[in-house]
Order: C-alpha cells, then structure tokens, then sequence
C-alpha cells in the first residue's frame, strides 16, 4: 500500500492548551480509521492517550460508548472541557495507559500515543515533549500497548494504533502477531515533517532513522482484530 497525499478535516476539539498534544495529522489519520469501524449505541470504546480528546470525541459522535485515559491531568482536564463544548458524554479516567481502567475490555481501542525517537532515553515526567517522546527508539509506548491489547479487547474486537513507520511499521505487526492479534496497516498518509522533527533530524539522520535530506514521514495506521 502506497503512501497517500492526504489534507485531514479540521479538529472536532475548541482549544489546546501548552503541553497538550494539539489534533495533528496522525489525529485526523485515526479518525478516518475510526469512521470505517461499525459502531453503535453499544459499542464500548477506549481511547489510551487522549490528549486534547479528539478522537474519543469522535468515537461517542459515532454513538459509541467512551472511556478516555491519558496520564496527564492538564490532558484530561482539556479532553473533558472539549467534551463538554462538543455535547459529548465521555467516562475520563487519568492513568498510565490500561492501569487506569483494570480488568475493563472493550469492543474497541484507539491510540494515537507518543512515538517520536527521543535523544535522551528518559521519558520526560512533565512538560510538552511529555506528548510526544517515546525513548531512543520510539517505541516505549507503543510496544506496552501491544502487549495489553490483547486483555483489553473483548472476543472479536479491535485495536486501531497510528504511528510514524520512524519507529518501525513492520515491528508493531510483529509485536501484535507475537500477542495473538491478526493486524495489518489499513492506511498511510506521506506528511511533512513538523516542528519536532525538524529539530531532530540531524540526530534522526545520526542514528539511523532517515536521510539527511528527507523532509517527509510517512504515518500509518495498524488494525489489530481479536478472534
């Protein structure tokens, strides 16, 4: 699958505040996504990461049921005036990805997490790059995801993840498959490099992530179904 030119709609969210993660393309990315999933009035969704609380703004729009979780208060205080503005009723609980809503499953989980390569292998605790440092490799949270999906999702569910391919495309595939998931990249959208990026790509170009003179990334996004 070739990666698209793609323009996303504006955001459903009425303010973000610094050190929130703002909708961006990978937002619009995952709502695409979710758009195509059959959800109802019955439909239990989680949304890990929440941020500005876009996406699960989205979800209970489409008439599912919401639960929204993101570590940071200052995330989880803007997703719940966002909600409020949008006329949205939507569970909020703030919490380290799935510890915050133990032994809860759900017909679907969305996340758009932080995956950027960071220099520094610490995640930082407070602060913007809060949004979007991932470790040296990008994956410190995506690969958590991974591996709790699987007891989060009820029989037939699914997990829908956006990412850059910079942390590795092919090795989420191999991380859900490990975890008994079938999953498979359903989308993938060229964009340009934003203002994170940008102020990395030497160190990114130094380690290996990309050419000196790339100026573009490429997001996708992973569906991963439960039997």
């Amino acid at each position: 699958m070739a990666a698209e030119t793609w323009v996303p709609e504006a955001p459903v969210v009425s303010f973000t505040p610094s050190g929130v993660y703002a909708p961006q393309w990978d937002t619009g990315l995952l709502t695409r996504a979710l758009r195509r999933e059959d959800i109802n009035a019955a439909t239990t969704v989680l949304d890990l990461g929440t941020g500005s609380g876009a996406i699960a703004i989205q979800a209970a729009r489409l008439g599912a049921r919401v639960t929204a979780v993101d570590i940071s208060r200052r995330a989880v205080l803007t997703a719940q005036v966002n909600a409020l503005l949008a006329g949205q009723r939507i569970r909020f609980r703030r919490g380290d990805l799935d510890a915050a809503v133990p032994g809860c499953t759900y017909d679907l989980i969305v996340s758009n997490p932080p995956y950027v390569p960071s220099p520094d292998a610490r995640l930082p605790r407070r602060g913007p790059a809060r949004a979007w440092d991932a470790g040296r490799d990008g994956r410190a949270f995506l690969d958590r995801i991974c591996a709790a999906a699987p007891a989060a999702l009820r029989p037939g569910g699914a997990l829908l993840l956006v990412h850059s391919s910079l942390c590795g495309t092919q090795e989420t595939l191999r991380h859900l498959a490990q975890a008994g998931l079938r999953a498979a990249v359903t989308d993938r959208v060229s964009v340009p490099y934003g203002p994170v990026l940008r102020s990395r790509q030497r160190w990114l170009a130094e380690a290996g992530f990309v050419h000196r003179d790339e100026s573009r990334e490429e997001l996708v996004v992973i569906r991963a179904h439960r039997a």
